[in-house]
């Protein structure tokens, strides 16, 4: 070994440079080039969150909504409170649309069905020839297909379409339509109309197989009017509902029948008789026609603020006949004129167009925004129809199911990346601005309808601009920002209409006997349309709770006479077609009938929704679209699992110490609750609002409908995990809110209601003193909160949280083990950056939004004001204002007043854990001619 040796001076400096290079190499510049703002954006502030008004589809109708965006990432979806379909409030499918935004399994090109990925300038070559043919032909072959669609500029660039090729057709397919209502209103008028009931203005309401309160684009609008008037014990009134199964509306209920859909046109006309209809005396259950005569007492009785709503699954001689009766009873009902139609041209349905793929008619299709080979009635056997037509493509957000049939597929941009417009149910209109660039290189529909149609290549912004410069006089740039602004256009409701006396319709026969089986839109995917949104996939249904998939609701008595059991699978037959799915056992349903919703079962929605649930558009047909009679049920010996976040319980006479129920009138007699501050202690008295502020949260269950908007929003805002069907079925979940059902009748006889439930922020915490190393603690506000880095995970404060409502988060759902795509580089965009996206192994529940509270208390010192009102995630999406958010400290804050309401009662008050959160007890008014709440 040769002896070591100094080095030279040169070497030692050598050695040392290259240490220093060595370790100070992760504080060097990156080799990217960095390019700041030149002249940073108008308004833009780094962190600082932006609002901008613009209104979300279902159905194709407006819901008016503010995005929230950060940094240029939208992040959240608030209700706007100018738009009249929104009212400030949001439902779960506004809620999740930002995740939609961000889903990883969108389209991200465009795509040929042989050759697979192509380009936008190779579609526009495949397209011009066989659109250069249909327009030498006039449009003859040329078929369009949409959803319903009442975008302005959408309809004026159709109605250019079909003025260019007069012989082309439009047809539109939406699965969840308006069609029987407009043509039992056609029957009726002798002209299509849509009717807008104003529930605020109607004390007695009967729903026949109605659930206005339920999932659907007026679900905001009918909320808020029916609760908002029944705050008022003068005109609080009551709510009968007949139903097949228990709905979101039937829980409402002062008056309830569980009806066979086939008694459903009986129980109209017995209400028609006794308003002088003088058809066939209707042949009615004991039950139904003891309900049918109360709730006609009561609708005379209410002239003029009586009305009576029919369900979209009843035929339409069975709307017409409701038209007839709202006249009779001068119902505060609207009829306005379809706005949907392009020019003079009415939309075909989706019958015609298959009659035509089927004659071998169709030589190009276009279809935009809408899947009719998940959708359509099964007996149209669409996708082999489709795979008639000469050239075919599909625009769409995913690769869906007819994606896979048609020739070619082009990505559809999302609404928050879009300029377009819409108009809701009253006709108003709204302008849609995109938040940030198409993140996966998709187009509008406008420019994908631009494209078709030949025309030059025009920006989505410009071609909607064109459609309403001609409207805004003479400063449309004044106008045009002011409508942004605000996020709707004034003055474009659609004007109201004199339909005239309505006409006895000729009613038809009953379904046939045997069983039946209702389908229903899901309250949680809708039509199937957010089956990969796996936000709404594990969120709890409100009536059943079960998350992650659909089943046949079935009676008690129904399954013991066919011995069946929950989880069992069956097997639903109808007309030689069949499809196997998982029996439910509820409250509330009708003998000899069930209910499943539409949805699920889909093979192509996605990492989240493929091959969840049962596909009950398989059993659906033309004639019979949602209503199915004769269907057969079969075991097939095999069994699964319901996965419920919620079980039900039988609890012998605990039920009123859980959830409050008043009569309303009982209400005089009704004292305030206390919060357990009688009950003995061992800790000391609280002192702990030193901070100026005493935080508390009040929840009427009166005015909860159990929408579950509440749910979706704090898991928007909160970065909360979803954990995945497996985790589900172990009993875990990561909600910080959950809306739990109680029910203190019988099976056949429901009396239920809904209990939103977050952190109770107990002054007497049991979950602080169990805590090692005091991750749980109390501030000087009030707040109980959890400090995620000294949590060590011992799971003690759950243990001893009498309310459950703290969530262990067993996995690192932000680190390496996330959910299916939930940790996609593009999920992570949508993330709040004011809420920590927590670690395994720490304890996690409702804070109140800190966040919230903090942002508010920061803007009061840099205006040098006072703090002024903070409003939770919750209580801003809540469509009936069920939640109040508060500071009692302050004198004249209205949460004060609600604590001193007669009905004002904590959740387990005897344990004197004297909590922030508290409740308001639920108000009915049983019609006493049924023996109470039936």
């Amino acid at each position: 070994m040769p002896p070591l040796t100094a080095p030279s001076r040169r070497e030692a400096l050598g050695l040392l440079s290259a240490g220093l290079a060595a370790g100070l190499g992760a504080c060097s510049k990156p080799s990217e080039e960095l390019v700041p703002y030149v002249v940073q954006p108008e308004r833009l502030l780094p962190g600082v969150p932006e609002r901008y008004a613009t209104a979300l589809s279902l159905g194709g109708w407006a819901r008016g909504v503010h995005a929230i965006a950060v940094d240029g990432r939208p992040i959240k979806i608030e209700g706007n409170p100018l738009h009249p379909a929104s009212l400030g409030a949001t439902d779960v499918f506004a809620e999740a649309a930002i995740l939609d935004l961000y889903d990883p399994d969108r389209s991200r090109t465009v795509t040929e069905r042989v050759n697979g990925i192509a380009s936008w300038d190779m579609v526009e070559r495949a397209l011009a020839a066989p659109l250069a043919e249909a327009r030498r032909q006039k449009g003859k072959g040329f078929r369009l297909l949409t959803g319903h669609v009442t975008s302005p500029t959408l309809l004026r660039q159709i109605a250019a379409l079909l003025q260019a090729m007069p012989d082309a057709a439009w047809h539109v397919h939406e699965p969840l339509d308006d069609a029987a209502s407009l043509r039992g209103a056609e029957l009726a008028f002798g002209r299509p109309l849509r009717a807008l009931p104003d529930p605020g203005r109607a004390e007695t309401i009967l729903c026949v197989g109605a659930d206005p309160l339920g999932p659907g684009p007026d679900q905001i609008r009918f909320g808020r009017a029916f609760i908002d008037r029944r705050r008022d014990s003068a005109r609080f009134g009551r709510l009968y509902v007949a139903e097949t199964a228990l709905t979101q509306t039937g829980i409402k209920a002062d008056a309830r029948c569980a009806l066979h859909p086939r008694d459903a046109g009986a129980l109209l006309a017995a209400l028609a008789n006794a308003l002088g209809a003088a058809l066939p005396a209707p042949d009615l259950p004991q039950e139904a026609a003891r309900f049918a005569a109360a709730a006609a007492a009561d609708l005379r009785g209410a002239e003029g603020r009586a009305l009576v709503l029919v369900g979209d699954a009843l035929p339409p001689e069975l709307h017409a006949l409701g038209h007839w009766i709202n006249g009779r009873l001068k119902a505060p009902v609207t009829y306005t004129a379809p706005l949907d139609g392009a020019g003079d041209r009415a939309p075909a349905d989706l019958a015609s167009l298959a009659a035509d793929l089927e004659g071998g008619a169709v030589t190009c299709l276009a279809i935009l925004g809408c899947n009719p080979v998940q959708t359509a009635p099964a007996d149209l056997g669409f996708a082999d129809r489709l795979g008639r037509a000469g050239f075919s493509v599909q625009a769409g957000l995913h690769g869906d199911e007819t994606a896979g049939v048609t020739h070619w597929h082009l990505p559809l941009a999302h609404e928050l990346e879009s300029w377009s417009d819409l108009r809701a149910r009253d006709g108003t209109a709204s302008l849609v601005q995109p938040l940030v660039r198409p993140l996966y290189g998709g187009r509008s529909a406008h420019e994908i309808l631009s494209l078709l149609a030949g025309a030059p290549a025009t920006s989505g912004y410009d071609i909607v601009r064109a459609t309403w410069r001609d409207r805004a006089g003479a400063d449309f740039e004044g106008w045009w920002r002011k409508a942004l602004h605000d996020g709707l256009i004034p003055g474009s409701a659609a004007a109201p209409v004199d339909p005239g006396a309505a006409r006895l319709p000729t009613l038809p026969a009953p379904p046939a006997e045997g069983f039946a089986v209702e389908l229903r839109a899901d309250p949680c995917l809708y039509d199937g349309r957010y089956a990969n949104n796996a936000w709404l996939q594990e969120c709890p249904k409100p009536v059943s709770k079960q998350v992650w998939g659909n089943a046949l609701a079935l009676s008690q008595a129904e399954a013991t006479r066919r011995g069946l059991e929950a989880g069992d699978l069956v097997a639903v037959g109808l007309n030689g077609r069949q499809i196997e799915a998982l029996v439910a056992v509820e409250s509330g349903v009708a003998d000899g009938a069930g209910a499943l919703t539409f949805g699920y079962g889909r093979p192509r929605a996605g990492a989240i929704g493929n091959g969840v649930g049962a596909d009950s558009y398989r059993l659906a047909t033309k004639a019979a679209p949602r209503l199915l009679a004769g269907v057969s049920l079969g075991k097939t010996g095999q069994s699964g699992e319901v996965l419920r976040t919620q079980n039900y319980t039988q609890i012998e006479g605990e039920t009123k110490k859980l959830f409050r129920q008043i009569a309303l009138a009982e209400l005089p007699r009704a004292e305030s609750k206390g919060i357990g501050t009688d009950q003995p202690t061992l800790l000391d008295p609280w002192q702990g609002d030193a901070d100026g502020h005493a935080w508390a949260m009040v929840i009427d269950t009166h005015a909860c409908i159990g929408c579950n908007a509440c749910v979706v929003a704090c898991q928007s805002e909160n970065n909360v995990p979803v954990v995945g069907p497996e985790e589900i079925a172990r009993g875990r979940i990561m909600h910080w809110l959950r809306v739990d059902l109680y029910d203190s009748g019988t099976p056949e006889a429901v009396n239920a209601g809904f209990q939103p439930v977050p952190c109770m922020h107990c002054e007497h915490a049991p979950c602080e003193p169990v805590c090692p190393v005091a991750a749980s603690v109390h501030d000087g506000e009030g707040l109980n909160l959890q400090v995620y880095n000294r949590c060590v995970g011992t799971r003690f404060c759950e243990a001893n949280c009498p309310y459950k409502v703290r969530r262990f988060n067993f996995f690192g759902y932000a680190d390496g083990q996330p959910y299916a795509t939930m940790g996609a580089e593009s999920i992570k965009a949508q993330h709040n950056p004011n809420v920590t996206v927590r670690a395994r192994g720490v304890m996690e529940k409702c804070t109140y939004c800190v966040q919230r509270i903090a942002n508010a208390r920061q803007e009061a010192e840099r205006d040098g004001r006072p703090m002024g009102p903070v409003s939770t995630a919750c209580q801003s999406a809540c469509p009936t204002r069920a939640i109040t958010f508060g500071d009692l400290a302050k004198p004249d804050d209205p949460i004060r007043a609600l604590r001193q309401d007669p009905r004002h009662y904590a959740l387990m008050e005897e344990l004197n854990t004297r909590p922030r959160t508290t409740y308001l007890a639920d108000l009915h008014a049983p019609n006493p001619d049924l023996g109470g709440r039936t």
